[in-house]
């Protein structure tokens, strides 16, 4: 909204905006239909009702989340501005409410921008993949107020600044640290403050308390405060144990009187991982896992039951691990994921190519993460940049030789996003949290002067065959650590967005634009043409991208810490209307894939190599299961196995014949100790005729 000289008169006390639209926040701007297609500035504008504030006590206006920069005025002085959309924005206005007469409201003024990034390959702001990623759609600005606005008192002593780590988990002891900012103010007290720091369980029992003087001989003083605890309560992901949570509450007294006070839920764990083999409280774990987005592509209309629907989710598709994709998402999602036992991968918001001015603000807002989350104890790792790469297209569209040969460059060769941003963002996040692994960057594959990372992968997509993955692997081990991204598009159940009745004459350039849908890949691997309806085509996309699922997670599975740790599926849920590598649309109705993610992850699979016709059984679990049976039945034909299954293992069985023939196909494991777990192959077999045939 802009009206000449408008943003230098909003600000003043006395103007009036009796003719402005309302705006809910929080909010995106554009989820308001006057605003639906602005890119900003927008100015917004409120009056604070004033209270009265006792003589000892401080006020604070706090922003949970302002998308992206915000300028803020109070009675037309300028407080400050923000930049970083994902962690709060405090200002002190103490000095407003003692000279302001109390039967005056207070008048809060604040221009909020979002400006778009028109360098695909040199961005500025930090917001991973709300600014360039092919999930969400390029035409959405998640511009706005998007996180509540609080007014907070506190006495003369408040805390700035605490960040929990968990330091030590193990079954004789468990310690955290507290690292604590404490601001006296422009006048430090000449009182005894005091820190009392707490640890207590689910039923209020106190687990630890220490008590420490402080001298507050300069503003912002920071201390440490270890706390420890004998034989804790430790949480474990949910296939191993369960998830007991402690509060870690602080109080600052001023000559023995409350100041401010903070109280946050955490847990006792411990989570390593080296060379991408992982364990958890000291035991072992090969982790299965996939991406999530944002829940909503308007991440602020996300309801606290969506983001908590979405762990449900994943747990009901046995998965112990996501990875939150190149964002912070709200609150409520990790709190969800502590709860439920669901271990996190979480990005730090830089998603592709960045500028040389974003060092600096990454470096910062990678601190602020840190002491936002650290506290959860489903966060397992953290990630400074996912695919560093000068990518000038979006990803499914054709690539020039130029483009191709840069692409080739940032990934192979030595680059300021890899090896001056990332190492910036990284160390600051290693200087705030010791205690977890920080992955420079994602999806970087081994070059010059590099090992590499995590690898990505799409065998049946981007390149080759759905059965190419496991051969590469193995011809390459140091690439397959970790498969943090893989997968194929499937077309959602709720495709009305893709005006079906217009079959086969889509408007494919609009679906691929707006909605990811990348008819180029669709045309070698399920090509449209060859379907005389839009459900048939549909359904044949869906049981592609079951099979590919299905194929990629046991060919990981039987890699298992050989040197496989664990994978993540691409992706798991949409957050618009779209036609993604997600198992899960929009709407949360389940394609086929979510069913072949689902059995493939379970904790005990019998499973089947469909090229060389291995059999084996994977067991992530802790249980030993003596004399198992496994039956392979072939069209009828069936035959069978009896052997012991060790835990956090995988057994070869033995090996049947398979040919071109081959129809049906289904295994079945049983034991006393298991309900019986099948394993079928019909769909696999039937893509991989068509793949061989294709050769």
């Amino acid at each position: 909204m802009d009206d000449g000289d408008l943003a230098r008169r909003f600000v003043e006390p006395g103007y009036s905006t009796a003719d402005w639209p309302e705006i809910t926040v929080p909010s995106h701007w554009q989820s308001t239909e006057l605003l639906r297609e602005s890119d900003g500035p927008v100015l917004y504008r409120r009056d604070i009702d004033p209270t009265p504030l006792a003589a000892e006590q401080r006020r604070f206006l706090s922003f949970d989340g302002i998308f992206y920069f915000g300028d803020v005025w109070l009675d037309g002085r300028y407080l400050g501005a923000t930049e970083g959309y994902f962690f709060p924005h405090t200002f002190e206005i103490t000095e407003f409410a003692r000279d302001a007469p109390h039967a005056h409201a207070h008048a809060l003024a604040v221009e909020v921008a979002s400006p778009r990034q028109p360098d695909r390959t040199a961005k500025r702001s930090v917001t991973g993949v709300f600014s360039h990623w092919d999930n969400l759609d390029p035409d959405w600005n998640p511009g706005g107020i998007w996180r509540p606005v609080r007014v907070r008192d506190t006495g003369p002593v408040r805390v700035s600044w605490l960040r929990v780590l968990c330091t030590e988990a193990t079954e004789a002891r468990g310690a955290f640290r507290l690292d604590i900012t404490l601001d006296p103010g422009t006048t430090p007290t000449q009182a005894p403050v005091t820190l009392v720091s707490t640890v207590t369980d689910t039923d209020g029992h106190v687990l630890a308390e220490t008590v420490t003087d402080v001298d507050l001989t300069r503003r912002g003083t920071t201390v440490a405060i270890p706390l420890s605890v004998d034989q804790p309560p430790r949480w474990w992901p949910w296939r191993y144990g369960d998830q007991p949570r402690v509060t870690v509450e602080l109080r600052v007294d001023v000559d023995g009187v409350r100041s401010d006070h903070r109280r946050l839920t955490t847990a006792f764990r411990d989570v390593t991982v080296d060379d991408w083999q992982w364990s958890v409280n000291g035991e072992p774990i090969f982790v299965m896992g996939a991406n999530q987005g944002p829940t909503r592509m308007a991440l602020a209309d996300a309801s606290a039951a969506d983001l908590a629907r979405d762990v449900q989710l994943a747990r009901d598709a046995n998965l112990d691990f996501l990875r939150v994709h190149a964002h912070v998402t709200r609150p409520e999602f990790y709190d969800a994921a502590d709860a439920a036992g669901l271990l996190l991968w979480q990005d730090f918001p830089l998603q592709w190519g960045y500028g040389r001015g974003a060092r600096k603000q990454a470096a910062r807002q990678a601190r602020e993460m840190v002491d936002l989350l650290a506290h959860h104890p489903s966060i397992a790792m953290w990630c400074a940049h996912n695919e560093p790469l000068a990518v000038e297209f979006q990803p499914g569209e054709p690539i020039t030789p130029k483009a191709a040969a840069r692409v080739g460059a940032s990934m192979f060769l030595p680059s300021w996003n890899k090896d001056v941003l990332d190492r910036s963002v990284a160390h600051s996040i290693h200087k705030a949290d010791p205690t977890r692994f920080v992955d420079l960057h994602s999806g970087v594959l081994p070059g010059l002067g590099s090992g590499g990372t995590d690898s990505h992968f799409y065998f049946g997509w981007y390149h080759g065959e759905m059965d190419g993955l496991a051969p590469t692997l193995r011809a390459i081990p140091r690439l397959a650590r970790f498969v943090s991204e893989f997968g194929a598009q499937a077309v959602p159940h709720d495709a009305a967005f893709m005006a079906p009745e217009r079959w086969p004459h889509l408007d494919w350039e609009h679906l691929f634009e707006h909605h990811a849908c990348q008819k180029q890949q669709f045309d070698r691997y399920v090509p449209p043409a060859l379907f005389d309806t839009f459900d048939a085509w549909r359904l044949a996309t869906q049981r592609y991208q079951a099979a590919l699922i299905q194929l990629q997670i046991e060919d990981l599975r039987r890699l298992r810490l050989a040197p496989t740790g664990g994978f993540c599926q691409f992706c798991f849920a949409d957050g618009h209307p779209s036609v993604t590598w997600s198992v899960l649309g929009h709407d949360r109705a389940a394609k086929p894939g979510f069913a072949a993610l689902r059995d493939a992850c379970r904790t005990v699979l019998p499973m089947l190599e469909p090229r060389r016709g291995l059999v084996h059984v994977a067991n992530e679990g802790r249980n030993r299961y003596l004399g198992a049976t496994v039956e392979v039945d072939i069209d009828g034909q069936i035959r069978t196995f009896v052997g012991d299954i060790e835990p956090s293992s995988l057994t070869f069985v033995g090996r049947v014949h398979l040919d071109h023939r081959t129809g049906e196909v289904r295994l079945r494991l049983r034991h006393q100790d298991l309900a019986p777990i099948e394993a079928g192959y019909d769909d696999l077999l039937d893509w991989l005729r068509i793949v061989n045939d294709a050769r």
